[in-house]
């Protein structure tokens, strides 16, 4: 913590107390290079990660939808549980890294799809029908071929 009077980067913690509520914890800390007080407090981030949809708007980031996503896709696929959760873990991650505090669909989306394609070519081209939308049979199928003709699916 900066000190406010020297800015200072280390201090020590002198003393710490817990509000009623149990939502800020206030901190007295004493600079260990002029010696003066100053209090900190902490308390929980409430503003959420939010994601941007393809329409614009704007809503809190899920990890269970994500989770959710992801578990239709690899249903009854040799996929350990490990994996999936590391996929999920690296999407939360990615959407915590964010300095605006969000990230559109889209790029959670083409995230997902290429570690999918990695994991399991079945769970990435269910996945992919549903996020891509397919309009008809022929966008399906065309996306089907690349597959083939890169040889990433047997």
């Amino acid at each position: 913590m900066k000190c406010p009077f020297c800015l200072h980067l280390e201090d020590r913690v002198v003393d710490s107390r817990e509000s009623r509520e149990g939502d800020v914890i206030r901190r007295r800390r004493e600079c260990l290079k002029c010696e003066r007080r100053f209090t900190s407090y902490e308390r929980i981030d409430q503003i959420p990660y939010m994601v941007v949809k393809k329409d614009g708007t704007r809503a809190p980031f899920s990890r269970e939808k994500v989770l959710s996503g992801i578990m239709k896709a690899c249903e009854k696929r040799p996929i350990p549980t490990t994996k999936i959760e590391a996929l999920v873990n690296q999407v939360e991650k990615y959407v915590q890294e964010s300095r605006e505090r969000e990230r559109s669909t889209e790029k959670i989306g083409e995230l997902i799809m290429r570690r999918l394609k990695e994991l399991d070519k079945v769970a990435y081209v269910r996945f992919a029908s549903v996020y891509l939308d397919f309009k008809d049979v022929s966008e399906f199928m065309s996306e089907l071929r690349s597959l083939v003709r890169t040889g990433r699916v047997k």
